[in-house]
């Protein structure tokens, strides 16, 4: 990943902890990372334990389009390594996704819960 998608990635990470903090989210972990790749947000709102995957884009039509069957069965597979390692107590898990368009200057988001 090149410098300017670092930085346009994390952008986008800090709009969605931002944005997921004001839905009432409390943020567990960010950028977390194993052998087999990386989580971009965990969360817990209520019981729910919540692996949050972000893209950020700033053109094309919508950012959920990266993830693919693939990309699932890896956030999938993270998430159990996660909890795993964590521990944590939750009633139910679920993935979300979170989209951050930024476009001259402004941005959107779009959140979709359980996308598997």
């Amino acid at each position: 990943m090149t410098t300017a998608n670092n930085v346009l990635g994390r952008y986008g990470e800090d709009v969605a902890c931002g944005f997921l903090e004001r839905a009432g989210f409390e943020i567990l972990d960010r950028n977390w990372r194993c052998s087999i790749g990386e989580l971009d947000i965990v969360a817990r709102v209520g019981t729910t334990l919540v692996f949050v995957e972000v893209k950020t884009r700033t053109f094309g039509q919508s950012a959920f389009e990266a993830i693919d069957r693939n990309k699932l069965r890896r956030l999938r597979q993270l998430a159990a390594l996660w909890c795993e390692a964590n521990n944590p107590h939750a009633s139910e898990i679920r993935i979300d996704a979170v989209s951050v368009m930024v476009r001259s200057g402004a941005v959107t988001i779009e959140h979709l819960e359980s996308v598997f």
